[in-house]
């Protein structure tokens, strides 16, 4: 029989899951850190830190390109796709070994695993041919690019989040597979350095999570610039030459269309990494799709094992993955639970225009409430709006008309993930909207556009 190693608590994953490590080892508890790497998780290598390393300049090139209806005319005369890449690259690996220095003399409790592990039973994981068992155990392993099943797609090659990231030459032409937050901040990346871009959707929504008004606008203005075609499921792959075809049904009436460029980018969803560690074995359940289940504590069905962050599939954003963290942690420790409160939880999309939300969307708080009260406030019917020249964005609130509390609120239009952070504090905090009106916006400030939203609001 193995020898196996004794531990009080064992996390899986580096991303959130180094929120529990540092709770634990501030306890003097005995740790096991497994990760297969790379250190610091999804977020810090291959999602959200070095995306917006790479859109910021998209952002700044979409801003002189678009001077001339400030009274400027200005021109990007070369872009350094290579330098570009190559910076983002330089940062995200100075943090991973800033990460790595940490372990390699870790504090006498911790022992770090760098290598991918799977159970063996309920508290026990097999990492390396070592067996590892503890009393409390935390999964937060994240999430995997889903590989719909196109034909052909695998021989044809593809990228994803991951080795897109990866690019040294920027490619002429890209498809890309799916319409959510992924591929959105793509396509304005690509499209902004230079690329033929064409998002292919199944949804009928491109950003369908989105309130509906601000998705159709989103798609609006991305069609500016390049191809997005929605209600269309792709079917099949092949390569002719140097090209990757793609074949495309549409969902309505089966017409069928085909797609040509020299790189094909999924981002039709995620995928659970809940298989990969055969959480089977510990009796742990998953949903249809794959995701661990929880209860409203971050509770597994078996005791004392807790998951969150993207294994779960709730809100696959990383500050939503932090805040479980906590919980999740503070559940382990106390008989008094508590539960992550979801409502308040807010998301961003950095394309161009930008987008931000945070509660339900209309259509969302019609199915749940019986009366609700909505209110629209362009980014013209403000000082600074005008004088940013924008004439299409626009910020949508959804409103309790009984307790005057904020049920969502959305924005689309430059600065909208800053210009919402107010309104998520009053929901974090259960306030109403004179909460917000009560202290003095500064003028002209963007942000009066929230205090418009709420003086236009009337019954839905």
């Amino acid at each position: 029989m193995r020898d196996v190693t004794s531990y009080d608590v064992m996390v899986i994953g580096s991303g959130s899951g180094a929120e529990i490590v540092d709770a634990a080892l501030q306890q003097g508890l005995r740790v096991a850190y497994v990760d297969r790497g790379p250190l610091g998780g999804t977020c810090a290598n291959v999602g959200c830190i070095p995306t917006k390393m790479i859109i910021y300049p998209a952002d700044v090139i979409m801003e002189v390109r678009e001077a001339q209806r400030l009274g400027m005319r200005a021109e990007v005369r070369s872009i350094d796709f290579e330098a570009i890449m190559q910076r983002m690259r330089h940062l995200v690996e100075h943090d991973r070994q800033h990460m790595e220095i940490s372990l390699r003399h870790p504090p006498e409790n911790l022992d770090f695993f760098p290598e991918e592990g799977h159970f063996v039973d309920r508290y026990t994981l097999e990492v390396a041919g070592r067996r590892l068992r503890a009393d409390k155990v935390f999964i937060a392993a994240g999430a995997r690019t889903y590989v719909p099943p196109i034909d052909g797609i695998e021989q044809v090659g593809y990228l994803d989040n991951v080795s897109v990231l990866q690019l040294e030459k920027l490619p002429a032409s890209v498809t890309i597979i799916g319409g959510g937050y992924i591929a959105c901040e793509f396509a304005h990346f690509f499209s902004a350095m230079g690329s033929d871009v064409t998002i292919v959707q199944r949804n009928r929504y491109l950003a369908p999570q989105e309130d509906h008004e601000v998705s159709e606008h989103l798609a609006a203005k991305l069609r500016e610039r390049m191809r997005v075609v929605t209600g269309a499921e792709v079917v099949a792959a092949r390569k002719e030459r140097n090209e990757r075809v793609i074949v495309a049904h549409e969902v309505a009436t089966g017409a069928t269309h085909e797609f040509r460029s020299e790189v094909i980018l999924l981002a039709a969803g995620r995928i659970s990494n809940a298989d990969t560690l055969q959480v089977a074995n510990t009796g742990v359940e998953v949903d249809e799709r794959g995701y661990i289940k929880v209860d409203q504590y971050l509770r597994t069905n078996v005791p004392n094992i807790w998951a969150f962050g993207d294994i779960i599939g709730r809100k696959m954003f990383k500050h939503v993955a932090n805040r479980e963290a906590l919980f999740a942690w503070h559940n382990s420790q106390h008989d008094h639970m508590a539960a992550p409160d979801y409502r308040a939880a807010p998301h961003a999309i950095f394309t161009w225009p930008e987008v931000a939300s945070v509660g339900l969307t209309e259509a969302e708080a019609k199915a749940q409430y019986r009366d609700i009260l909505v209110g629209k406030a362009q980014y013209t019917d403000v000082a600074r709006g005008i004088a940013m020249v924008e004439p299409e964005s626009f910020a949508n609130a959804v409103v309790d008309p009984e307790t005057y509390r904020v049920l969502g609120f959305h924005i689309i239009g430059r600065h909208a993930p800053m210009v919402i952070q107010e309104v998520v504090q009053a929901m974090a905090t259960g306030a109403g909207i004179d909460a917000i009106s009560a202290g003095m916006h500064i003028h002209p400030a963007l942000n009066e556009v929230v205090l418009r939203a709420f003086a236009h609001l009337h019954p839905a």
